[in-house]
């Protein structure tokens, strides 16, 4: 089995940071040590608490950012001003200190080698996170479900993953930008937020019987969702993930199909 995680009782657990990458000026990734984790499936997500010195307690769920496969278990934040739990883990956090996590959960939003592709991926802004999981177990396994990426973000500063976006693309994964807000002069790719065009033009025909993952913010889930709904993609094989009103980070409103709780 793929790095499946053990069916039973969610409890809490303390994980340690071993270290931090900075993907962007308001973006880390935070690599956890957590010694009895019972492993996950790609896609999955955890719950975060932590806890004041007065005894306040603060929750969010975060999407894992690791493939199964990896060594340690990663977890991408974006930091929100007003949040609670973002500009803590964004901004405060350090190598050594510890947290507590619950998890793995959801088994909607979910991939594994068995179940194909082609895959057409769709992110906007940090929905990036569960998608480059993704991409990395399709790697793991050595899947040969052809892949294609369309990440929406609003400048080429807020990539996250660059790097290794770069390094899915030199290895058959073909990746596509589209920049929102600003683009420098010399762009030559998308420079619109997603729409039914763009999508015609990158899309798996429907007749592949695409298997399509689509995180983001609610209007460019609904959007992208509504488009390829619309290019007859079928609606049972369009997996979506979309960012919830909150006052912190990345929280997600996963379909009810999957019987959780809303994620960050």
């Amino acid at each position: 089995m793929e790095g499946a995680a053990l069916p039973g009782r969610l409890i809490w657990r303390s994980a340690r940071v071993v270290e931090i990458i900075e993907e962007t000026p308001r973006v880390r990734t935070l690599l956890l040590d957590c010694p009895d984790w019972p492993g996950h499936l790609a896609g999955q997500h955890v719950d975060v608490r932590l806890t004041a010195e007065d005894g306040y307690q603060a929750e969010r769920s975060y999407s894992i950012a690791s493939a199964p496969a990896d060594e340690v278990l990663a977890l991408t934040v974006e930091r929100i001003d007003d949040g609670e739990v973002s500009p803590y883990l964004v901004g405060e956090l350090r190598v050594g200190d510890e947290m507590e996590l619950r998890g793995p959960i959801g088994g909607y939003f979910v991939w594994s080698k068995m179940r194909g592709g082609p895959l057409l991926l769709l992110a906007g802004g940090s929905g990036i996170v569960p998608l480059r999981c993704i991409m990395r177990q399709h790697a793991a396994v050595m899947s040969d479900a052809p892949v294609k990426l369309l990440y929406s973000v609003r400048s080429q500063g807020e990539i996250i993953y660059r790097n290794e976006l770069d390094q899915f693309a030199r290895n058959g994964v073909e990746v596509i930008y589209t920049l929102t807000r600003e683009w420098p002069p010399e762009w030559t790719g998308y420079h619109r937020r997603i729409d039914g065009d763009m999508l015609r033009e990158i899309a798996w025909p429907a007749s592949d019987r695409p298997l399509a993952y689509v995180c983001g913010p609610t209007a460019f889930v609904e959007r992208a969702a509504s488009e390829l709904v619309a290019l007859e993609y079928e609606p049972d094989r369009i997996k979506t993930e979309r960012f919830g009103p909150t006052n912190d980070s990345t929280i997600v409103d996963r379909s009810a199909r999957d019987n959780t709780s809303p994620i960050t």
